[in-house]
This record gives structure tokens, sequence and C-alpha cells, in this order.
């Protein structure tokens, strides 16, 4: 028995080596979107922080999470004037996160941007830069020298949280003219519309207003485990449609504004990236009518790591559905249309519920279904 035991063991510890080697961080919370006709579309989260600055956790902590989420690019946007665990920590080189993450991140499929946050009180607020070459270039008194030499660098810069309740006691955005300067000399190209669990149509309202970059992001400062999945929720992202799966491809797509914001069933952004991701995450699997009878079944598969909620926007009515129904993440659904006589093709028009194009305006979706 002792032999057996000792055996036992051996294997044990042989597997948990291997296992640890492996390094294997895909879990049960991995996200998963479709691609648009076009583009592929890459997860992303351009706004974390960790111990460098006010976060919790060291930087190899936030790449580990992407990997077990699935997410395809991140960035690490310490603080560059705020930093609270600069007596335990002292850094003086502001890269030195960025550089630990993409150590951390060189044996694994995961783009790493170097990023930082430009920390100033109301009302110029927060802003991240990403795609930097040298975050240290930025520290500088005067507020304007930040934003200037990131657009020097090449960064992609984007305003965060403009409805954050500590520095807009309304919890409204406040446009003022720093930021109208920064749209105008071209300095300020993105706006956090989703930023950990608030959603503001507002921001919304002046991304499309002043052509600014829709982007949501969990602005994580702990566990992305404990704020989020064990909640049963999963972090807000930005979902960036690129041509290729390059840093340089991605810096493009947010340039151009290709970007939906997502957050759990929440879907923000342009109709144009905003409706084919929707239709692509519907696939028909079924349609075939219920024998002797003018009743249609479609029965439709949510591939998307969103549950998705719509409204019937056809000329048909339903049987034994509700108008307004939910297709919940990677499950399938059968509706019931009343066609009244027997067709040969069908639009399923269905209107995306807790997707916005804009305030409090839902995209309708179509699809054309050939019928035997």
């Amino acid at each position: 028995m002792k032999l057996q035991t000792l055996t036992f063991y051996v294997h044990l510890l042989f597997f948990a080596t291997v296992w640890s080697q492996n390094h294997n961080h895909l879990g049960g919370k991995a996200l998963t979107y479709p691609d648009i006709p076009g583009f592929i579309t890459l997860k992303s989260d351009l706004h974390q922080h960790t111990v460098f600055s006010d976060g919790e956790v060291w930087p190899s902590i936030r790449v580990m999470e992407a990997l077990r989420e699935n997410l395809d690019v991140i960035s690490l946007t310490e603080h560059l004037e705020y930093q609270p665990h600069k007596d335990d920590i002292p850094h003086p080189d502001r890269n030195r996160s960025y550089q630990l993450a993409l150590a951390e991140a060189e044996e694994h499929d995961l783009l790493v941007v170097h990023g930082s946050e430009i920390t100033r009180n109301a009302p110029i607020g927060h802003s991240n830069a990403v795609f930097l070459n040298d975050a240290n270039l930025l520290l500088d008194t005067n507020p304007r020298v930040p934003f200037a030499e990131a657009n020097k660098q090449g960064a992609f810069v984007f305003w965060n949280h403009p409805a954050w309740y500590r520095q807009s006691p309304t919890g409204n955005p406040v446009l003022g003219e720093f930021q109208l300067e920064l749209i105008k000399r071209g300095e300020l190209h993105g706006i956090e519309v989703i930023n950990e669990y608030d959603y503001a149509e507002e921001s919304l309202a002046l991304a499309l207003e002043h052509d600014l970059t829709i982007m949501g992001t969990s602005d994580i400062h702990g566990l992305i485990d404990w704020q989020y999945l064990e909640k049963g929720y999963h972090r807000p992202i930005t979902l960036v449609f690129a041509k290729e799966r390059t840093r340089e491809s991605l810096r493009t797509a947010l340039f151009e504004g290709r970007t939906v914001a997502v957050y759990n069933s929440l879907l923000v952004g342009k109709s144009e990236f905003l409706i084919p991701l929707i239709k692509n995450s519907i696939q028909v699997k079924r349609a075939e009518y219920i024998e002797n009878t003018q009743i249609l079944e479609i029965e439709l598969e949510n591939i998307s790591s969103s549950d998705l909620l719509f409204e019937n926007r056809m000329e048909y009515t339903f049987y034994s559905n509700a108008a307004v129904f939910e297709i919940a993440a990677g499950e399938t659904r059968i509706l019931k249309v009343k066609t009244l006589e027997q067709q040969t093709q069908i639009s399923l028009k269905l209107k995306a519920l807790k997707a916005y194009t804009a305030p409090k305006t839902n995209p309708e979706i179509s699809w054309v279904i050939q019928l035997n």
C-alpha cells in the first residue's frame, strides 16, 4: 500500500508540474464574439491598473486574467501622476509595468499595448494614451504637455470616465474648453461610454457629435474575478474590428473608430459595426414548417458571449412566443412564426433592445432565410 501511495503522489506531482508548465489560463468565462465582414474582431481592455499606480495586483496577474477570459489585447494604463504605492514600490521608470506584462505575455497569444493614464483634476480629468514609446516623456506640470507628447509618439488618446461623479457631480460628462481644444487639434480620439459598471448615454452622444471612438473598459484595480466573474458578469471590453491581428492594425482600427463597447448584454457602437456584429452573433440553424401548418419554426443560436434581447419587427406574429424574447449566450431558441401562407423566403427582422447606436436608439437587424 505504501508503494502504491508513493506512486500515486509521484504521478500527481508529475501532472501538476506539466499543467503549470502548459500555463493554460482558459476557463469557463472565456469570451467569444464573431468576426464581421472584412474584419477580425479583437477583444480588448485598454484601461487597467496594477501596484505600479493605484491597483492591487502585479502586472503578470493582468496577463493571466486576460488569457483566462480569452482577450486578444490589453493595456496597463498606470496613472502617471498618481503613485500611492511609491514608498513601497519606488519606480522612476513609468514604463516598468508594461515591460513586466510584455515579458509575461511573451509565450502567449496576447497583444500587450503600452499605455498610461494622464491624471488631472477636473476640468481636465483623466485620459488614457495607448501605443506609447516612452511614458516618462509625458511627465510634466503643464497639462498640455502629456497630450502633445502622446500625439508626438503616435498614441491613441481617449477620455476616461467623463461622467465619473467624483469629477462631475451630476454624473453627466462636461465637455469643457480643454477637451474641445484637444479635439480641434486632433489630440483626443476616443471616449469611454462604458467604464466599470456605468454606461453613460451622454458620453455616447458626445462620441457621435465629435466623431470620437466609442470605448468600453473595466478600469480594474482589484481582481477581475472578485469584481466581475464571481458575480456572474464579464468585464466591460472594447471589440475592435481590425484587418489583421497586429498592433498596427489595431491602432489603425481605433483611430478609424471601428469599435463596439460591450458589457454583458449591453452593446454600444455605430450601426455599421454593431449591426453586422449582432447579425453574425445569431446563426440560423434550421427553418421549416410544422407539418400540415403555416407555422414556421426557426431555430436560432447565439454564438456570442452576450445574452441578446430582441423584439419582433416582422409583419408576422409569433405562435407560443412573446414578441420580446432573449437568446442567452451560447444557447439556442426556436421561434414559431405565423406566416399565414407557406413562403419560400422570409426576412426575419428583429430589434436588438439592449444594443444602442445612439442614445435610446436600438438597431434593427434582418436575416433573409431561404425555405425549402
